[in-house]
């Protein structure tokens, strides 16, 4: 079984991914057709699907429909196709995401990592007081259970994961909600605070989550 299957049929884009995801030590299939990637999944399987919707045979929406007949396995949708309309067809027809064209190689691949990390192991990050179970996603604070929102738990993980390095407002944006969200940046300050009532920290003398001016936010 490998990784990663890469449904697209730009041969250069295609190629330029698989290097990139291959670099990261996953193993990746590559191909440029619905029905090919129908006929490798049912033989093979994968562990994510990255699927384009305009394909040269069948449509990517079809693709992921006949793949959530009998799986169950994190699809990523990647296109040109910007409207709405395609936006909630394909996340109702069971896509995890969906990545406008262009996008940040760097964003897709944190993306895809964030998949799975939240979706094949079995662990826990702690810091500072915070455990997080990034299996069934859920928090202690300070030895008690916390309710964190799905938004509210990716961006502490994020944190976590790079405790004591800043990280940039817009690329915890871009990491959690997605450089094509129709939300705003304002979105993420809003969702700090929110944290930090629930980690305890007074804004002005925070303790374990810090802002760094002119930078963006840190984890202590």
């Amino acid at each position: 079984m490998a990784d990663i299957l890469i449904v697209e049929d730009d041969k250069e884009l295609a190629e330029l991914l698989t290097d990139f995801l291959r670099a990261e030590n996953y193993t990746v299939t590559a191909v440029d057709s619905g029905e090919r990637a129908l006929q490798l999944f049912e033989r093979y399987g994968a562990k994510l699907v990255v699927l384009d919707i305009n394909l040269p045979d069948v449509n990517g929406f079809a693709v992921c429909s006949k793949l959530r007949e009998n799986a169950d396995t994190p699809i990523l949708i990647v296109s040109a196709r910007t409207e709405k309309e395609d936006k909630l067809s394909g996340l109702s027809l069971g896509a995890d995401d969906y990545i406008e064209k262009p996008y940040d190689i760097d964003i897709l691949i944190a993306k895809i990592k964030g998949i799975f990390k939240r979706r094949y192991h079995m662990e826990t990050i702690s810091a500072n007081g915070v455990v997080l179970n990034l299996a069934d996603r859920t928090a202690v604070i300070d030895g008690k259970a916390a309710e964190l929102p799905a938004k509210e738990f990716d961006l502490l993980a994020l944190l976590i994961e790079n405790q004591g390095k800043a990280l940039k407002k817009e690329y915890l944006f871009n990491s959690v909600w997605g450089s094509d969200s129709d939300s705003e940046l304002q979105t993420l300050h809003v969702h700090i605070n929110r944290l930090r009532q629930k980690l305890g920290d007074d804004p002005k003398n925070a303790k374990r989550l810090l802002t760094v001016w002119g930078v963006g936010y840190k984890f202590v």
